[in-house]
């Protein structure tokens, strides 16, 4: 029963809201603050349709990585207004990669097929690339300018933070 409600408690606790910065939220490599301006660590993961994608070779390119799983309910919300931002900048040097972080990618592929979601999912089992970035909430979302540096980093996910994505994005497509 203790690690049942264990369980529940961290999955309530990873999937609230929070803002950038917020010293209650615990670190992100440091903390989210830290994170600006660093270069973006390197990975390579498999995608959705079986490619393998670098990061580093994404150098030229604003760059969102939206680190996600099927369980948390924000990151369901959020996915399709994602969608429509990948749809829209994807043509003008953008490109979006959703994260699943789960050991098994069923249910993660049964959602993407339930949303309908067509930007490129990378598959991250063993939390390699995660790690990379100090995940430890769900949703985050982590935006790389074309220099390959961290510009913009995001835990959890609340209605409108959409708009704050677009404007960050716009900005860095016209560096």
């Amino acid at each position: 029963m203790r690690f049942f409600i264990a369980a529940l408690v961290a999955v309530l606790v990873a999937c609230g809201g929070g803002d950038d910065g917020d010293p209650n939220l615990g670190p992100v490599l440091g903390s989210s603050s830290d994170l600006i301006g660093q270069a973006a660590p390197d990975f390579t993961r498999t995608s959705s349709t079986g490619d393998e994608v670098r990061l580093a070779d994404l150098r030229g390119k604003v760059v969102m990585l939206y680190f996600w799983a099927s369980w948390c309910g924000p990151c369901r919300q959020e996915m399709p207004l994602l969608d429509a931002m990948h749809q829209r900048y994807s043509n003008a040097g953008f490109m979006l990669f959703g994260v699943n972080v789960e050991e098994d990618s069923t249910d993660a592929q049964k959602l993407l097929k339930d949303l309908g979601v067509r930007f490129p999912i990378l598959f991250d089992p063993e939390s390699e690339a995660s790690s990379l970035f100090g995940i430890d909430a769900m949703p985050t979302t982590v935006l790389i300018d074309k220099k390959g540096r961290i510009r913009y980093v995001s835990r959890g996910y609340k209605p409108g933070d959409e708009n704050k994505y677009r404007d960050q994005i716009r900005e860095l497509i016209k560096e």
